[in-house]
């Protein structure tokens, strides 16, 4: 693969990783931050593509037809593909030829992570108890609600309108408590009323504190009274409560054998790379 288009793809790469942008697109500065990015990653994969460990990496063509295929599945015309590949100065050709240098280069660090030490059962057992906060689950409940705003410019609005209109809900759904989701759809001013009134299953501490307090002390399918909040009143629906819960070693075990274990695949790939050489940065 040329210099300049193996330039232009990192250039691309490294734009959309930064900035979720492509290069044309990008401010002057952005542009300079992207540049030393790509070039960086350039002379590293060089290094990479230099070491010994390359000389025994063969990348297939399906592997390169399927990071193709994954890239062309993002757009939905083909004309625009071949044109955003011109705008990076870039065609298939070249772009089939930066997949196989970039899938060449993530096999031969995924050679040398593999020599990494294998994570023992002793080792995930003192992280489990070391961590054990993060294998607490705490008490959930899934809340549904229907929100009514206080806005003095609009007169169904007033402090006093928007009271009495959820007010007059909650009567309604304390004789039909099955219709909650029918009248958050037809009154509830939340983008949330699209799905019923769907808040979702939240945690202590994550809604207002007035909803908070509220729906936290309801029973599962019960409707609270009127809450205000600093933006208006609501009804809420606790509609299932989740039960704290302490996830077991043996259930934590394979999240943190993973966890560890890609923890010592960086560590291991950061090691190798830092002894490589640093006068190989000759040109793919």
């Amino acid at each position: 693969m040329s210099q300049p288009q193996t330039e232009a793809y990192n250039l691309l790469r490294a734009a959309l990783t930064l900035f979720q942008k492509s290069p044309a697109q990008l401010a002057a500065e952005e542009l300079q931050q992207v540049r030393v990015q790509a070039s960086n990653e350039l002379k590293l994969e060089n290094r990479v593509l230099n070491s010994p460990e390359a000389a025994t990496v063969v990348i297939t063509e399906q592997e390169v037809q399927a990071a193709f295929l994954e890239i062309r599945g993002r757009y939905e015309a083909e004309s625009d593909f071949l044109a955003d590949l011109e705008q990076n100065q870039l065609d298939e050709s070249y772009l089939r030829a930066a997949l196989h240098r970039q899938c060449k280069v993530n096999t031969v660090l995924d050679v040398v992570g593999s020599r990494a030490p294998t994570i023992s059962e002793v080792e995930i057992g003192i992280y489990y108890h070391v961590h054990a906060e993060q294998f607490k689950k705490p008490e959930m409940r899934e809340a549904w609600h229907i929100f009514i705003s206080i806005n003095p410019d609009y007169p169904e609005n007033t402090r006093e309108m928007a009271l009495q209109r959820i007010q007059e809900l909650g009567v309604r759904l304390q004789k039909k408590p099955y219709k909650f989701a029918d009248l958050a759809m037809q009154h509830s001013e939340c983008p949330t009323s699209l799905q019923g009134g769907i808040l979702g299953k939240v945690p202590r501490g994550k809604l207002y504190p007035e909803i908070d307090a509220v729906l936290f002390t309801l029973k599962e399918g019960e409707i609270s009274g009127v809450v205000e909040s600093e933006i208006g009143f609501h009804l809420v629906l606790c509609k299932h409560i989740h039960k704290p819960e302490t996830l077991s070693l043996a259930k934590a075990t394979p999240k943190i054998r993973q966890l560890m274990g890609d923890r010592a695949k960086r560590t291991c790939q950061r090691a190798w790379l830092a002894g490589l050489g640093k006068d190989t940065d000759e040109r793919h």
